[in-house]
């Protein structure tokens, strides 16, 4: 009997393989596992996905490629031009993929392409086409549904397409007596099934976190009288992609000073100065899942007067906010908390006047709070899910899901009241604060998964 003997290169090698496949495998079960969902949804139609088209960044260049998200969470497959087709009533073919066939010498200048006969085997399709053959057998997928699930997106070409094979079948349904007879958009089906992470989905939004969490971390520690606030946007984008992710979730705002009032600043041009606050409101993308955190705190580490009450006020509404996420809670109830918390504390201030219920009413504190307190986090960083039952039935919290808490006062240079209401004194103005955390819903209760980065206003002064 022959011996063989395994170097221990060898042995790690073989070891890294098996987990590579095993992985793989597991990834093959989860996306199958959402596209059974789904197509239980769907019943005797078919649901068309297209890929996210290639963007233009000017003249022939092109920005690196994002999946749609929606294709993404339901293939797995990460390139463009490709269509993917649920069919749950065929016999042979429920799941069909058309993708770019194998081309040598395109790939040597745009990189590689799966290819028809792998994609079959590493997505797990019944059928794989190219996708230059999409005319000639998207109809038979389409022949006996009794409607097509479509989003008609951005992609015009593309819809078009459909809509012509969706007339055709019409047209030849008085005669046939079978045929898609209507065009569905799937956000009625997806999104609810989008929104409630499975334990890979939970797992990936972690480790996006923890890569942002130590970027916000590193920001503060890096925050001093005389950076730009370029500078600290570079560093915390340059340890996204040094951990591993794809890089910003998002244009990462970098706010020092006044420019915090302006809720998307993105320029991240101004010198950071003695008295400034600075808002941070960045997150990293890994694996396509995102994070999203934002913290605000003094430059020189210390807090005047006006900007320890505004944020101590803010901080409390977070709380008191993160405390309404509760499963079988009205999703509602966190941003009514907010600003409740918020408008009591503006007339305590003497900011506003007058009756806090007509103040909430009538919505008087908008000029200092003019956003929602915070969305569903996933694929998307204002990520799908349905918020309402209808106009005026919210739904309740459920396990799984992940929204972000951000209540915040933003007191512009040239904030204008309502009238009746008191003219905002000088030394309030040009104050922006957000605290924004992302939370997990659990079976009982809830998790705060950016609770890493601190947010007491002791331990910001101290650390700053």
């Amino acid at each position: 009997m022959l011996s063989v003997e395994t170097s221990p290169t060898s042995t790690c090698k073989i070891k890294q393989n098996i987990k590579t496949l095993t992985f793989k495998a597991k990834m093959q079960a989860e996306y199958r596992h959402r596209r059974q969902q789904l197509m239980a949804k769907i019943g005797s139609g078919t649901a068309i996905f297209c890929s996210a088209p290639m963007a233009v960044m000017h003249s022939d260049v092109e920005y690196n490629f994002r999946q749609d998200s929606d294709f993404f969470y339901l293939t797995g497959f990460n390139e463009p031009n490709a269509v993917a087709v649920l069919v749950p009533h065929h016999d042979e073919h429920q799941f069909v993929l058309f993708v770019q066939p194998k081309d040598p010498e395109r790939e040597t200048w745009t990189g590689y392409r799966t290819g028809v006969d792998a994609a079959k085997a590493e997505y797990g399709a019944d059928e794989v086409y190219p996708i230059s053959e999409l005319d000639q057998h998207l109809p038979q997928y389409l022949a006996q549904a009794d409607r097509i699930y479509y989003h008609l997106g951005r992609d015009r070409n593309f819809n078009q397409i459909i809509l012509k094979h969706w007339q055709r079948l019409i047209s030849k349904y008085p005669k046939e007596g079978t045929g898609p007879v209507a065009l569905e958009d799937p956000i009625t089906l997806l999104p609810p099934l989008r929104v409630v992470k499975s334990e890979h989905e939970l797992t990936t939004i972690r480790k996006a976190i923890e890569i942002s969490v130590e970027a916000h971390n590193l920001a503060r520690e890096m925050a001093k009288p005389g950076r730009y606030e370029y500078e600290i946007q570079a560093e915390m984008e340059r340890l996204f992609r040094l951990k591993g992710g794809i890089g910003p979730a998002y244009p990462s705002i970098v706010a020092s000073g006044f420019n915090a009032c302006i809720l998307h600043y993105t320029e991240n041009t101004r010198q950071l100065q003695e008295d400034d606050l600075l808002l941070i409101d960045a997150g990293c993308s890994y694996d396509y899942y995102n994070a999203d955190i934002t913290r605000t705190f003094p430059v020189n580490g210390s807090f005047t007067p006006e900007q320890k009450v505004l944020y101590e006020l803010v901080l409390e509404a977070q709380v008191q906010s993160i405390e309404q996420v509760q499963p079988g809670t009205p999703i509602n109830a966190y941003h009514d908390s907010a600003v409740r918390v918020l408008t009591e504390g503006l007339v305590a201030l003497g900011l506003l006047v007058g009756d806090v219920e007509t103040l909430i009413e009538e919505e008087t504190y908008k000029p200092f709070y003019m956003h929602r307190t915070g969305h569903w986090l996933g694929l998307d960083v204002h990520d799908v899910g349905p918020y309402k039952q209808n106009k005026e039935e919210w739904l309740p919290f459920q396990p799984g899901q992940v929204i972000t808490v951000e209540p915040g006062i933003y007191i512009g240079l040239d904030i204008q009241l309502p009238e009746g209401q008191p003219e905002v004194p000088e030394r309030w103005r040009g104050i922006g604060i957000r605290i924004e955390d992302d939370v997990l819903v659990t079976a009982t209760g809830h998790d705060v998964l950016t609770k890493a980065v601190p947010k007491a206003v002791e331990t910001l002064e101290h650390a700053s």
